[in-house]
């Protein structure tokens, strides 16, 4: 066949396409299973970072399976799933979605336990929406299911310098002993303030300069993932500790 013909090139061409795709297809599925596992480690890390310990890739399921004494799944009234549904790998994005069809009341929330010397912390899962993409975290409350003890955020694709600080411990840090409740049990969340927080404001947090569409889609995202959560911390009748407040109702 002649190298220089019209035919010889289309085929050529066709063939390179067919054979470029079967490498990528490949590639694909050998690198699936390690992206997989380089995803749970990722997430074993946030995890361990909202309660204030630090690990690298090699340490972080070690350490996951050391300090998570727990993980348990809830429904909409709050009550434990006993299934075989594990916390770890519920999809907070496809939980989500079933508001959009109309299947709300299937939802299932995830939430990890965490045990230091006697006292327990419990970690919740959010997920939102910032300027360009997705962000998310995990919010650790002390055992009053009120206090924050701790809280770590990513993100998609938030802008460098503005939006993506919500990653920085610098930003993280300042939801330490903030409250998801005031003092009458009413739910408030935790709120990202445009222009910063006011002195002793315990339910607020200052707003990333020049990146208030991310700090308002993380306000939007506590608030919303939060009150999902609320019929758990009622059913543990958490009133009668000393140091909780008595859990009253929502006020959004």
């Amino acid at each position: 066949m002649n190298k220089n013909s019209n035919k010889f090139t289309m085929i050529f061409a066709s063939v390179m396409v067919v054979v470029v795709a079967v490498l990528l297809a490949s590639a694909a599925i050998q690198l699936g299973p390690l992206q997989q596992q380089n995803a749970r480690i990722e997430k074993m890390q946030n995890i361990l970072t909202s309660i204030g310990i630090d690990s690298d890739v090699k340490q972080a399921e070690k350490l996951f399976n050391q300090y998570i004494q727990e993980q348990i799944v809830l429904n909409v009234q709050g009550e434990q799933v006993k299934n075989d549904v594990n916390a770890f790998d519920i999809d907070l994005k496809k939980e989500q979605d079933k508001l959009k069809t109309g299947r709300a009341n299937e939802q299932l929330f995830p939430l990890f336990i965490f045990k230091k010397e006697e006292n327990l912390y419990y970690i919740i899962p959010v997920r939102g929406k910032g300027l360009w993409g997705p962000i998310w975290g995990y919010l650790a409350l002390e055992g009053d299911m009120n206090t924050v003890f701790g809280a770590s955020f990513g993100h998609k694709s938030e802008t460098p310098g503005l939006g993506a600080e919500i990653s920085t411990a610098e930003f993280q840090e300042q939801f330490n002993g903030k409250t998801i409740f005031d003092e009458s049990g009413n739910f408030t969340s935790v709120r990202v303030i445009k222009g910063g927080a006011p002195p002793g404001d315990t339910h607020g947090v200052d707003a990333i300069s020049g990146g208030t569409i991310t700090s308002n889609g993380v306000s939007e995202m506590l608030s919303r993932t939060l009150e999902n959560y609320i019929p758990f911390f009622k059913s543990q009748n958490i009133s009668g500790s000393d140091t909780a407040v008595s859990i009253g109702q929502s006020t959004n």
